[in-house]
C-alpha cells in the first residue's frame, strides 16, 4: 500500500510535482502522460487517493468515469485523432505502475498499429466446460464493500495460499 504522502499522483494534485493539466473539477484531475503513447495521451485521476477502482464507491467511480468520457473526447478532438483507446489497470499483475486509480485516454490514428488490446494479447481457446466454470466463478465472486465501509488492512483476511489460475481452475484450461 502506498501512502498519500508517497503517491506521485497525490503530489501532482497538491501541486508538489508539476504536470501539464488539461482538465480539473472538484473530484478529478486530468494531465498529460509524461511517457505518452501518442500525442494527447492523458491521465484522468480522482483527487481522493484510491489504489484500485475496487476501493471506490459507485458514486465516486461514476464521477470519475464522467470525467474520463469528457477528457477522452477533449483529447481526441484536440489532436484531431480518428479514435480513442481508454485503458485502466488494477494491481501489479494487470500492469498498474502508479498505485493511484487512473485512466489513460490515448488518442489513436489510422496510420498506426496495433489498433487495440485484442491485437496485443493472444486469445485463449477454452472449451465449453471451462467457460461454464469461469462464468460460475465470476457470478459467485464477492465484491468489496464501498471504500468507506472496507475493513482496515490489518483486519483483511488473507488467503492461506496464493493460487495460480491453473491451480484454482484446473488443467482443463488451455492458456
Amino acid at each position: 500500500m502506498v501512502s498519500q504522502q508517497e503517491c506521485l499522483f497525490c503530489k501532482i494534485i497538491k501541486g508538489e510535482v508539476p504536470a501539464k493539466k488539461v482538465y480539473e473539477d472538484d473530484v478529478t484531475l486530468a494531465f498529460l502522460d509524461i511517457n505518452p503513447r501518442n500525442p494527447g495521451h492523458t491521465l484522468i485521476i480522482p483527487k481522493k487517493h484510491f489504489e484500485t477502482i475496487m476501493e471506490m464507491d459507485e458514486k465516486e467511480a461514476t464521477r470519475l468515469f464522467e470525467s474520463v468520457k469528457k477528457v477522452g473526447e477533449m483529447a481526441m478532438n484536440g489532436v484531431q485523432a480518428q479514435g480513442l483507446s481508454i485503458a485502466q489497470s488494477n494491481g501489479q499483475a494487470a500492469g498498474q505502475v502508479v498505485a493511484h486509480v487512473h485512466f489513460h485516454a490515448i488518442p489513436r490514428f489510422m496510420n498506426e498499429a496495433p489498433p487495440g488490446l485484442e491485437s496485443i494479447l493472444a486469445s485463449k481457446r477454452l472449451d465449453e466446460k471451462s467457460l461454464d466454470k469461469i462464468a460460475e466463478a465470476i457470478k459467485g465472486a464477492p465484491t468489496g464493500a464501498p471504500a468507506s465501509e472496507a475493513a482496515a488492512p490489518s483486519e483483511e483476511k488473507k488467503p492461506s495460499k496464493e493460487l495460480s489460475f491453473e491451480e484454482e481452475f484446473g488443467d482443463e484450461f488451455k492458456l
